[in-house]
């Protein structure tokens, strides 16, 4: 059970570090001058759809929004971070998979990232860090899109 456990766990890593990489390559981080605000804002939006869509090919995953919590986001170095807080309200070990968006004071997307919170002991905590793609400035505040329990 132990090994199938696993194997299960490196293909979630695999899951979430693909759609980390769609994220980061679809981000709104490019510098190419022929880029515009719109297009930016679809490439955004593909890579969340890109991001949900990996986050629902977790097998026997359960939504689990609401025992997942965002911290303060400050910035560090030029990026936004945010400490993930994963608590536990199953009956035993289990990971987390979480995707956390970056939104400027107007709800405007900036970027976004998936966190995954390994072995967090049942009814316990375990934290992450969500850290951006890319620099942002100010401290904008970092949402709990979608959190799948596996």
């Amino acid at each position: 059970m132990r090994t199938a456990r696993g194997a299960l766990r490196a293909r979630h890593a695999l899951i979430a570090t693909a759609a980390a990489v769609l994220i980061a390559a679809g981000g709104t981080g490019c510098s190419d001058t022929d880029e515009t605000p719109e297009s930016l804002a679809s490439k955004a939006s593909e890579a969340i759809a890109s991001a949900t869509a990996k986050l629902s090919d977790i097998q026997g995953g359960i939504n689990a929004k609401g025992d997942v919590k965002a911290g303060p986001t400050e910035n560090k170095d030029g990026r936004a971070v945010s400490e993930i807080t994963a608590t536990n309200s199953a009956g035993s070990t289990t990971d987390y998979t979480i995707q956390v968006n970056f939104k400027d004071s107007d709800g405007n997307l900036l970027d976004a990232v998936v966190v995954t919170i390994s072995d967090v002991p049942a009814g316990g905590s375990k934290t992450g860090e969500a850290r951006s793609n890319r620099d942002l400035s100010g401290t904008p505040k970092a949402e709990i899109t979608r959190a799948v329990r596996h």
